[in-house]
């Protein structure tokens, strides 16, 4: 009864921009962190930025400097903007959210979404 929902996904040419979006909803009562993972066929899922509800940010080694998460509390939506984007950031990005439901308002547990793919090429 949570679904995570991503879009902005799309092929960008390699030194361009895009911006993901991911919107949770459904019986929420509390969210902690909510965070952005990618996987490239061949590769295992790997954590791209993360953010809490207190705003502390993390990233990927890979991509600090060029992506920045962001987060719309009242809106349960996470961001991820991703610039000078590069061939290797080719993957599916999957966003995640760490949360407790309202029939279970103590307990936390991670939820994923489908997945968008983001695709670098010339």
């Amino acid at each position: 009864q949570v679904q995570l929902v991503e879009s902005g996904g799309d092929l960008v040419q390699p030194g361009g921009s895009l911006r993901l979006s991911c919107a949770a909803s459904g019986s929420i009562f509390s969210i902690n962190a909510m965070g952005w993972y990618r996987q490239a066929p061949g590769n295992q899922r790997e954590l791209v930025a993360r953010i809490t509800s207190d705003g502390s940010t993390n990233y990927a080694d890979s991509v600090k400097g060029r992506f920045t998460i962001s987060r719309e509390n009242a809106k349960n939506t996470v961001y991820l903007q991703m610039n000078s984007l590069k061939p290797e950031d080719t993957a599916v990005y999957y966003c995640n959210a760490r949360l407790s439901t309202l029939a279970r308002r103590s307990v936390y547990l991670n939820y994923w979404g489908q997945g968008t793919q983001v695709t670098v090429s010339s």
